[in-house]
């Protein structure tokens, strides 16, 4: 019983960590690229524009990582109960 609590709480914890990839990568690239030719969204300094997509590269990577651990760690612990 106690590892199926364990692995239900990995699996949660997996789908939130994809769930604030998600967020954290629409926000970046919204807020870089927003609506507006060329790139009028928060940036008003096109000289001080930096691409955000180096740091959501090795963001997206961490949390690639961090849910496939999770998710099987959740799958080995739930298999793991006898039915």
């Amino acid at each position: 019983m106690g590892s199926k609590i364990i692995a239900a709480i990995a699996a949660i914890a997996a789908l939130g960590v994809a769930g604030f990839d998600v967020y954290v990568t629409y926000i970046n690239l919204v807020e870089a690229y927003g609506s507006g030719p060329p790139y009028y969204g928060m940036t008003e300094n096109m000289d001080k524009w930096a691409s955000p997509v180096g740091f959501l590269l090795m963001f997206n990577a961490v949390a690639l990582v961090l849910v496939y651990v999770l998710g099987r760690l959740a799958w080995k612990l739930w298999k793991k109960q006898p039915s």
